[in-house]
């Protein structure tokens, strides 16, 4: 199983961090030791004194493909759900003014609690999604605001990595980031259905 993450996919997040907008998909691998399922406490690492979450749609791809027409891509996936994307920024930050990739900021063990999935079928469109921090909303998401469709960033990826049944995509974060501390208890929900919850230890 691979995992895909798309960066700076909407436009405020972009701003937020100063980032430019991405004229394609901004995509980063991480291993499957980085996903958190069923609710597992994420344990802050010792290697960051600023870890933010990032609250993101998941694709779960359902057939395998590669060099994937656009037109063609929502046959490749059927359920889409709700993850965290932990980012150790500082770390970030550093690796960013060397030129360096980013997944040891990014891909570390833990880094990537997945939620439940649902049908595409059973989701309204667009699809609307948020984040509770202590019961405090602190992110607030809409699939129509995203740079990159899901069908877009599908055929993208697909034109470099062949993708198989069980993939993850994680699709990028709105606005509103901020850091965790040992305590925080955080909520997704997909609507006003709660998806996923994590507390950070």
């Amino acid at each position: 199983m691979k995992i895909f993450c798309v960066g700076r996919n909407y436009s405020e997040h972009a701003k937020e961090l100063g980032n430019a907008l991405p004229e394609n998909p901004v995509i980063f691998s991480k291993p499957d030791t980085a996903l958190l399922k069923n609710g597992e406490d994420f344990y802050l690492p010792d290697f960051s004194n600023d870890v933010h979450y990032e609250a993101e749609l998941v694709i779960k791809i359902s057939k395998m493909g590669k060099k994937i027409q656009e037109k063609f891509a929502s046959n490749y996936y059927s359920e889409i759900g709700f993850g965290i994307d932990f980012t150790a920024r500082d770390l970030q930050s550093q690796l960013k003014q060397k030129g360096l990739p980013w997944e040891l900021a990014k891909a570390f063990d833990g880094s990537s609690p997945i939620g439940e999935f649902s049908n595409v079928k059973d989701l309204q469109n667009p699809i609307q999604f948020s984040l509770l921090k202590n019961g405090e909303l602190v992110q607030n998401g809409n699939s129509n605001d995203m740079i990159f469709s899901f069908d877009k960033i599908v055929s993208f990826i697909s034109q470099y990595f062949t993708l198989k049944v069980g993939d993850l995509i994680y699709t990028g974060t709105p606005a509103g980031v901020g850091a965790v501390k040992i305590g925080d208890k955080l909520e997704g929900f997909i609507g006003d259905k709660k998806m996923l919850h994590c507390e950070v230890k």
